[in-house]
């Protein structure tokens, strides 16, 4: 916490840097989003449709657009913070644990189809996010209130995770 409020002040310029870095973030978001899609995009045009859903499941469409746009949310605000702290700050500790938990979620639910797991899953990754959230406000407001649409997908998609895993026990 001391090390967040200390480099606070610093903010890095402009330039190749900067943008190199941001291109660093949104690749790597954008490629954990491909990568997740390439898991699930057989198991969501098989699997997926034989399963009972409630009358809020969004048809299939939807998931692609609106994972993008987060996707770049959170790319963005990662870039944000590390202009003011650095790669080994805690709060971009949070960012990379949320992100390799959000890549883990579609090998559980469509790659393995264990959904009670996935349900659990997304719990932790729910609470990393909000935790992400809170540690980007404290360095940069802007870059945590870029999570409050993650967050609230994130709700949704662990209310749609909860009411399928009912619908389809065993």
């Amino acid at each position: 916490m001391v090390r967040e409020l200390h480099v606070r002040k610093r903010r890095r310029g402009g330039g190749f840097q900067d943008v190199a870095v941001l291109t660093g973030f949104l690749a790597l978001t954008l490629g954990v989003g491909v990568f997740a899609g390439l898991v699930a995009e057989p198991n969501a045009l098989t699997w997926y449709p034989t399963l009972a859903k409630p009358l809020f499941n969004p048809p299939n469409w939807v998931f692609a657009p609106v994972w993008t746009v987060l996707y770049v949310l959170m790319a963005v605000a990662g870039w944000r913070v590390w202009r003011i702290t650095d790669f080994e700050s805690r709060a971009l500790l949070f960012w990379v644990a949320q992100l390799a938990l959000n890549f883990a979620w579609p090998f559980i639910f469509f790659g393995v189809h264990a959904i009670g797991l996935a349900l659990i899953e997304i719990a932790a990754l729910w609470f990393l996010v909000l935790l992400t959230m809170v540690a980007f406000l404290r360095v940069d407001r802007i870059a945590g209130w870029l999570f409050a649409p993650y967050l609230a997908w994130l709700s949704f998609a662990a209310a749609l995770n909860a009411a399928i895993h009912q619908l389809n026990p065993g």
